[in-house]
């Protein structure tokens, strides 16, 4: 390059392009973060009248306190199917919007009756609602 060298105009303007995507892209993830407070409202009419988010509270499937982070299957007490005991899963947020969404999808054998939420905006209120509770 040359001192008195200066980039094209094309160059610039996909230069300038990016940068001003940037902070959109960056900001992205924030913007599909869910919203703890509808999760709550999700869970109660979706999941609580099998799951609780109390400590030590099982109801006809196991407490979902402190899941994010929990492996799969390992609540003592819990009559887990084979398929949930084996399954070696780690309840990341990614793993839960994938069983919430289809839970026979990701746990084909598993005991749960629940079909599936289909909303993704849904999912992930709940899913931030479930980070919480820890």
């Amino acid at each position: 390059m040359t001192k008195n060298h200066t980039p094209s105009k094309p160059l610039l303007r996909i230069v300038c392009g990016a940068l001003i995507l940037l902070p959109l892209t960056l900001s992205a993830p924030a913007r599909a973060a869910g919203d703890p407070a509808k999760g709550a409202d999700v869970f109660s009419a979706e999941c609580s009248d099998c799951h609780s988010v109390k400590e030590g509270k099982d109801k006809k499937g196991p407490s979902l306190f402190g899941v994010v982070g929990r492996p799969a299957g390992t609540i003592a007490g819990m009559n887990y199917s084979d398929a949930m005991r084996a399954s070696k899963l780690t309840w990341t947020p990614d793993r839960l919007d994938a069983y919430l969404a289809k839970p026979k999808g990701v746990i084909p054998n598993g005991k749960m009756k629940y079909e599936g939420l289909a909303d993704a905006k849904a999912r992930a209120d709940v899913i931030a609602y479930l980070t919480q509770q820890k």
